[in-house]
C-alpha cells in the first residue's frame, strides 16, 4: 500500500506478460528481445488484464469517503484525528494506558525520530547561552531573579550531562489518535473524554482542522507521518509514553489463583486485600468454575483460613476426607442433626434477653416456612409459646445460658398442646417430631463444625424440606461467624437455586454486606446466570463482591455478563471461546485473563471430571485389595515363623 501507485510497469520491472494466445510467459530477457512495437503492445496487454483484477487495496478500501473540516465520514462511520502538542515538565510511567485500555475504538500512531547526539548537544549549548545571557541582563538590571529561567538551565545542562554520558539519547516524538463513532454527537463526546483523561495529566491535543485526511492516513498502518506534529524528547520521558503494559495481579500475599494467559505471570492474590472478601464465579457446566473455587479453598486452607461450604451436588466430599474436615450429610435418614432451638451467641454487649429475643425472632421465620401462612392471632400465640418453650427448659433472662440444655420441636409441641386456640396449629407442628419428617428438626444437635473445612450437602434433601433446612443451615452458619472473629470463606455452588427461596437469597445478601465486619469472605458459584442476575437480591451480591471470576460462557448468557460487568468485545469473545479452566479474573479496578492450573496431587483431590473420579475410585480399591493381601502375607509368615520356633513340621504346601 507504501509502495508505487503506478500500475503500469517499466519494461525492466515485467517478470512474465503473454504474447501470444498460446499464453506462453515470456521473460525478462525475452521482453528486452523483442521490438519497441511488441513491447508496447505487451503492456497494452497487460495493462487492459490489470484492470479487471481485484486487489487488496479494491478489497480494504471504503465504499464512500467524505473529508470535511473536522471529520470525515468513512463509510456510515465519524472519524477525527487529534494530535499531541505539548507535555508537562514531568510526566508519569504508562500515562498513556488509560488511553489504549478505553473500551472505544480507536486508532493510535506513534512516529519516533533518532536524532544525532552532536547536533543535539550543539543546539543545548546555544541555549544554554541564550539563557545564562538573559539571567545575566536581567541581574545587572536588578530585578528579581526567575525560577522558570533557572530550572530550565537546570534541565539543560543535566540533559547535556546525561547525552554527554550516554545514558540518554534524543528523539523527535509525535503522537496522533483517530477516534470513530457512529454518529457526529457520539464523535464529541468520544473527543472530550480523550480531552478530558489528557488534561488530567496536564497534556494536551487539538484536532487536526483541515487536515483530517492527512491526520487520517497517519494513523493507518503505512508508517508515514502527514502531519509532523512533533515534540523534543530524551529516552526518559519517551519511555512512559509506550502503552505496551499488561495488568499483573502479584502480590508477596495471598494464594495462587492462575496463570496470567497475558504475560504467563502468577495471579498471587489476597482477596482479604479488597474493601470486600466476596466473590461470584460465573461459567456454563463443565467449564471447570467448581474446580478452581476447590482449588482456592485448598490452598486458602494452608494460611489458616476456615471454610464452610454449601454443596448442593455431592462434590466436595472427597475433599473434606482428605484435609481431615467435617461433612455434615443433611437428609431425613443422616446421622447428623442441627437443633433450630439453639441459641445464637452473645455479640458485642448482648445481654440474655437480647439472645432469647433473637432466637425467637429466627425461629418465628423458621415457623412460618414450617407451618404456612398464618394469622395475627396464631402469629401471637407461635410468639408466645417459643418463650414459654424456653422457659420450660429454665432459660429466662436470669439464666446462665453456658449451663443450660436448648429445648427441642417437641417441647414447642407440648407447649402448643395446653393453650387454648393453637388447635389447628399443633397439627402443622407434629408433621416435624411425629409424621414424615420426624427427626430431622427434632433432636439436639450433635455436629462438630470447628474443623478447618465443613463441608454441608444438601443433595439428599426432599424439595419439600430444602427452604426450611437451608433456614435452618443459613442461621446455623451465622451463628458460628457471630461466635468468633476468625479468617473464613464461606462457599455457596449452585447459588442460583437459593436465589429461587426468598430467605436463602435475603441470609447471602445480608452475608456479602455485612461480612466484611466478621472477616468473612463469600463466595457464590452459580452456572445459571440469568436466573442469578434477573433476581434483586443476585445484582446486589454481584454489585458487592470486589472479586469476580468469569469463566467460559455460552452465547444465551454473555450479553447479560457483558452489560453486568462491562465487557469490552474482546473480553466478551474471549469469554466465548475458552477452554476449561480458562476465564478472566476480576480483582477491582484490575482484571486478567487467567488460567487455572492445579498440581498432580491437588488434581487427584479437587477434580470432578466423573471418568477420572472412576479410576481414582478403582485405584483406591486396587490398592485395598493389595493391602489386604500385603496383610493376609505378613499373618501367614508369623505363623510360619512362630511355627519353626515351636519345631513344628512345616507342611510341604507351605
Amino acid at each position: 500500500m507504501a509502495g508505487n501507485n503506478n500500475n503500469n510497469p517499466t519494461p525492466g520491472e515485467s517478470a512474465a506478460v503473454t504474447a501470444n494466445a498460446s499464453d506462453v510467459p515470456i521473460g525478462k530477457q525475452d521482453f528486452a528481445n523483442l521490438t519497441q512495437k511488441e513491447q508496447e503492445q505487451l503492456l497494452k496487454i497487460e495493462e487492459v488484464f490489470k484492470k479487471g483484477v481485484v486487489t487488496v487495496r479494491d478489497i480494504i478500501a471504503p465504499a464512500a469517503m467524505k473529508i470535511e473540516a473536522d471529520h470525515i465520514r468513512l463509510n456510515q462511520q465519524f472519524v477525527r484525528t487529534l494530535f499531541i502538542f505539548t507535555y508537562p515538565r514531568y510526566v508519569t510511567t504508562g500515562w498513556f494506558a488509560p488511553i489504549v485500555n478505553l473500551n472505544e475504538e480507536l486508532d493510535v500512531s506513534m512516529f519516533i525520530t533518532p536524532v544525532e547526539t552532536q547536533k543535539i548537544l550543539k543546539m543545548l549549548k546555544g541555549k544554554t547561552g541564550q539563557i545564562q545571557s538573559t539571567i545575566s541582563a536581567q541581574q545587572e538590571k536588578g530585578q528579581v531573579r526567575d525560577p522558570m529561567l533557572e530550572t530550565a538551565l537546570m534541565d539543560v545542562e543535566e540533559l547535556r550531562d546525561k547525552l554527554v554520558q550516554g545514558t540518554e539519547r534524543f528523539f523527535y516524538f509525535a503522537l496522533y489518535i483517530t477516534l470513530y463513532a457512529d454518529s457526529k454527537k457520539a464523535l464529541e463526546e468520544k473527543t472530550k473524554t480523550i480531552e478530558s483523561i489528557l488534561g488530567q495529566r496536564l497534556i494536551y491535543s487539538k484536532k487536526a482542522i483541515f487536515q483530517m485526511e492527512q491526520g487520517f492516513n497517519s494513523t493507518l498502518p503505512y508508517g508515514k507521518d502527514e502531519l509532523n506534529v512533533i515534540n523534543s524528547m530524551n529516552s526518559s520521558p519517551l519511555s512512559t509514553s509506550y502503552p505496551f503494559v499488561s495488568s499483573e495481579l502479584t502480590s508477596n500475599e495471598g494464594i495462587l489463583y492462575g496463570i496470567n494467559r497475558h504475560n504467563n505471570s502468577l495471579i498471587l492474590f489476597d482477596r482479604f486485600s479488597l474493601p470486600n472478601a466476596n466473590s461470584v464465579v460465573f461459567a456454563t457446566s463443565g467449564a471447570g468454575k467448581s474446580y478452581a473455587v476447590k482449588l482456592e479453598i485448598l490452598r486458602s486452607l494452608m494460611f489458616g483460613t476456615d471454610v464452610i461450604v454449601v454443596d448442593p451436588e455431592n462434590e466436595y466430599r472427597y475433599l473434606a476426607e482428605t484435609v481431615g474436615g467435617t461433612y455434615l450429610r443433611v437428609s431425613l435418614d443422616s446421622k447428623y442433626r442441627i437443633n433450630p432451638f439453639d441459641l445464637p451467641p452473645a455479640v458485642s454487649d448482648m445481654t440474655t434477653a437480647d439472645i432469647i429475643r433473637s432466637a425467637v425472632i429466627n425461629l418465628k421465620g423458621l415457623l412460618r416456612l414450617m407451618m404456612g401462612r398464618m394469622t395475627k392471632e396464631e402469629d401471637a400465640l407461635v410468639d408466645s409459646a417459643l418463650n414459654e418453650t424456653y422457659a420450660k427448659r429454665d432459660i429466662t433472662e436470669n439464666s446462665d445460658l453456658s449451663q443450660i440444655t436448648p429445648p427441642t420441636m417437641q417441647d414447642f409441641q407440648s407447649i402448643l398442646e395446653g393453650m387454648t386456640g393453637a388447635e389447628e396449629l399443633v397439627p402443622r407442628v407434629k408433621k416435624y417430631t411425629e409424621g414424615t419428617f420426624a427427626g430431622l428438626f427434632n433432636e439436639l444437635t450433635n455436629v462438630d463444625l470447628q474443623t478447618g473445612l465443613v463441608v454441608i450437602s444438601i443433595r439428599d434433601l426432599e424439595d419439600e424440606l430444602r427452604p426450611i433446612a437451608m433456614y435452618v443451615i443459613l442461621n446455623y452458619i451465622w451463628n458460628i461467624v457471630r461466635a468468633e472473629m476468625k479468617k473464613r470463606l464461606i462457599v455457596i455452588d449452585e447459588a442460583w437455586w437459593m436465589m429461587q427461596y426468598e430467605d436463602s437469597a435475603r441470609f447471602m445478601f445480608s452475608l456479602a454486606k455485612r461480612g466484611r465486619k466478621y472477616y468473612v469472605g463469600l463466595t457464590t458459584i452459580s452456572q445459571d446466570v440469568n436466573d442469578f442476575l434477573t433476581s434483586d437480591y443476585g445484582k446486589a451480591i454481584v454489585t458487592n463482591s470486589a472479586m469476580q471470576i468469569l469463566m467460559k460462557q455460552s452465547s444465551a448468557n454473555i450479553d447479560v455478563l457483558t452489560k453486568t460487568f462491562r465487557l469490552t468485545e474482546q473480553e466478551k469473545y474471549l469469554l466465548m471461546e475458552s477452554d476449561v479452566g480458562e476465564g478472566i479474573f476480576f480483582a477491582g479496578p484490575k482484571h486478567v485473563a487467567m488460567k487455572v492450573v492445579a498440581s498432580y496431587s491437588e488434581d487427584q483431590v479437587i477434580t470432578t471430571d466423573p471418568r477420572q473420579l472412576l479410576e481414582i475410585e478403582k485405584a483406591k480399591g486396587e490398592f485395598a485389595e493389595q493391602e489386604l493381601e500385603e496383610v493376609a502375607d505378613d499373618a501367614e509368615a508369623a505363623e510360619l515363623d512362630a511355627a519353626t520356633t515351636e519345631g513344628e513340621e512345616i507342611p510341604a504346601d507351605v
